[in-house]
C-alpha cells in the first residue's frame, strides 16, 4: 500500500517509519531541512527494541499525497484546515485520513474540509521526539485506537502487523477525551517547567493540581454527553510509569520557540466547559500560563 505522512513530525515519523520498514511504500511529508536528511540518509528509527535506517520517499509538497490510499494526518490541531487545503486538488478518490492528532474534534474538522473523503478519527498512545533532522527517537509504548469505519479493520490489521499494537473502537470519542485529559493533567504542567512527566509528578502540590485537572474534564466530558472508558485518575497516574523521561508535545513546542496546541488541549476543555456551565479554573489557569510563556516570543 502507498501511504503518505502529512505532517512528519514526532508522531508521523514513528508510525511512518514502522510501516516502511514492513515493507509499504511511504512518503513523509514535512519540513525541508527533516526532508532533505530522509532523502540523503533514510529515516534513523530509533526506537526501545531496535535501530534502523529506513529508506522511504520524502517531500516538502502536500502533492506527495497523490496515489495514496491511506494518509496518516499528523499536522498540529492548530494547521488542521490549512493542511486539508493544500492536500485536497491532489487526494486519491476513496483514500483512508486517519487523523493522528491531539484533541477530540479534528477527525471532524478534517471531515468538514474534505467532505468526499473517508476520514477516521484515532487516538495515539506514544513517546516520542525529533532528535535531530531524519532522527526519530522513540520513548514507549506505540497502540492506536481507531474509530470503526468500513475500512478501518484492514488498516489496523496492516498496522499490528508492522509491529504497531492497534485496536478498533465504537466508541472513539470516549477514547479521545480519555486522550484529552492525560493531556490535560500533563503538557501544560511539563510545559510550564520544562521538565519530563517524572520530574513533574514529583513536583510539591503537583498530584493534587492534576487531581483538579482531571476533575474538571471528567465534569465537562460528562456534561458533553461522552461515555468515558476505564477511571481517569489511574490513567493518569499510571501514565509517568511508561513515560518518566517523556517531554509532553506542548513543552517540545515551547523549547523550540513554536505555537503550541494549548488552545485544543486545555484550552478546548475551558470553551466546552463555559458552554455547557462547568466550571473549569484550573484547566483555565494553565491555559492561561502557556499563552502568557509563549507570548514572549511574539515580538509583538
Amino acid at each position: 500500500m502507498k501511504i503518505a505522512v502529512m505532517g512528519a513530525g514526532a508522531v508521523g515519523c514513528y508510525y511512518g517509519g514502522m510501516l516502511a520498514r514492513a515493507g509499504h511504500e511511504v512518503v513523509l511529508i514535512g519540513r525541508p531541512q527533516h526532508v532533505e536528511a530522509v532523502l540523503r540518509d533514510g529515516l534513523l528509527l530509533d526506537t526501545q527494541t531496535f535501530t534502523a535506517h529506513v529508506p522511504m520517499a520524502a517531500s516538502t509538497d502536500a502533492s506527495a499525497v497523490a496515489g495514496a490510499a491511506l494518509v496518516l494526518f499528523c499536522v498540529k490541531s492548530t494547521d488542521t484546515e490549512s493542511a486539508a487545503a493544500e492536500m485536497r486538488p491532489h487526494l486519491l478518490p476513496g483514500a483512508l485520513l486517519l487523523s493522528l492528532q491531539n484533541g477530540v474534534d479534528n477527525a471532524d474538522r478534517l471531515q468538514a474540509a474534505l467532505p468526499d473523503q473517508e476520514v477516521a478519527a484515532s487516538v495515539v498512545y506514544v513517546a516520542s521526539e525529533m532528535a535531530g533532522p531524519g532522527h526519530i527517537r522513540h520513548h514507549g509504548r506505540g497502540e492506536l485506537v481507531l474509530a470503526a469505519t468500513k475500512t478501518t479493520p484492514q488498516v489496523a490489521a496492516m498496522l499490528t502487523d508492522a509491529g504497531v499494537p492497534t485496536e478498533v473502537s465504537d466508541n472513539v470519542a470516549g477514547a479521545l477525551w480519555a486522550k484529552l485529559i492525560l493531556n490535560c493533567a500533563y503538557n501544560a504542567l511539563s510545559a510550564i517547567a520544562q521538565l519530563p512527566y517524572g520530574r513533574v509528578v514529583a513536583g510539591e502540590g503537583v498530584p493534587a493540581v492534576m487531581r483538579d485537572v482531571v476533575d474538571e474534564c471528567v465534569a465537562v466530558a460528562r456534561a458533553n454527553g461522552v461515555r468515558l472508558p476505564g477511571d481517569p485518575h489511574v490513567a493518569v497516574e499510571q501514565l509517568v510509569l511508561s513515560m518518566p523521561n517523556q517531554y509532553s508535545s506542548t513543552a517540545q513546542d515551547m523549547a523550540r520557540g513554536k505555537r503550541s496546541e494549548i488552545d485544543h488541549l486545555n484550552g478546548y476543555v475551558m470553551r466546552r466547559g463555559e458552554a455547557l456551565g462547568v466550571a473549569t479554573p484550573v484547566n483555565r489557569a494553565l491555559h492561561t500560563l502557556v499563552k502568557l510563556i509563549e507570548s514572549r516570543a511574539d515580538p509583538a
